[in-house]
């Protein structure tokens, strides 16, 4: 048997119309996935490169927004990528954008786990989460507080489900992505002189790739990973190791 293969596995992928959240749900049909897409934009361009997913249109702004998603739905694999963030000097940052940050990147990741895993002991399965954390989940930042604080909360709670719910049969783990070429960094790309003080602090000398989160989320989903449980995995090119 191939560890390393999703075949006969459902997997939800939240944020999944761009970016990492698209990457991941594509490699994870090509691992032999059945997935379901779920983002509150338009999917169509994930859809056309995974023709027999799920599309599921929701919005996490509403942390409460997937309660009745999982229950009688046979998916065993979570991916909690959605997410946002909001830009402004501490001393400036307003309760909303505090709370609406909170909302998508913690709140909601904590209560589809929570909802998936109800639906996993229901029907006395097992199943994988992987939670999407950062690299603020680890450091400070500058100007981003409630995004920096929401991914320290991922981080805490991937590692206390993962006590939790280890012996029932869930595998909770999270990855820390580092800096990636998608849509969302391309300002910072573009900006000569940060792009320059990125890399010579990257180890790997690059970017990284959508695909090279996807990938690490494909061994994460796959029995390969099955004892592997509360780890937040760096993929960021030795950007912590620095």
């Amino acid at each position: 048997m191939n560890s390393f293969s999703l075949e006969g596995r459902r997997a939800l992928v939240t944020g999944a119309n761009t970016g990492i959240g698209q990457a991941i749900a594509v490699s994870m049909a090509q691992a032999g996935a059945s997935v379901v897409c779920a983002a509150r934009s338009n999917l169509d361009e994930t859809l056309a490169l995974i023709p027999d997913a799920t599309p599921l249109h929701i919005d996490f702004s509403d942390p409460m927004a997937a309660q009745s998603v999982f229950k009688d739905s046979n998916i065993d694999i979570l991916v909690n990528n959605a997410g946002i963030i909001r830009r402004e000097d501490s001393v400036n940052f307003t309760e909303a954008d505090w709370d609406d940050v909170m909302d998508v990147n913690l709140k909601a990741v904590f209560f589809n786990c929570q909802a998936f895993a109800r639906a996993v002991f229901e029907r006395d399965g097992q199943g994988k989460i992987i939670n999407i954390a950062s690299l603020l989940s680890f450091q400070g930042g500058i100007r981003v507080p409630s995004y920096t604080a929401s991914k320290h909360g991922v981080a805490g709670i991937t590692k206390i489900l993962a006590n939790e719910w280890a012996s029932k049969g869930i595998n909770v783990n999270a990855i820390a992505p580092g800096y990636i070429s998608t849509n969302n960094t391309e300002a910072l790309r573009a900006d000569v002189d940060r792009n320059k003080a990125i890399l010579e602090r990257i180890p790997a000398g690059r970017w990284g790739e959508a695909k090279d989160i996807a990938d690490s989320a494909v061994f994460l989903a796959a029995s390969a990973s099955n004892y592997i449980h509360g780890a937040v995995l760096n993929v960021d090119g030795g950007w912590l190791a620095r």
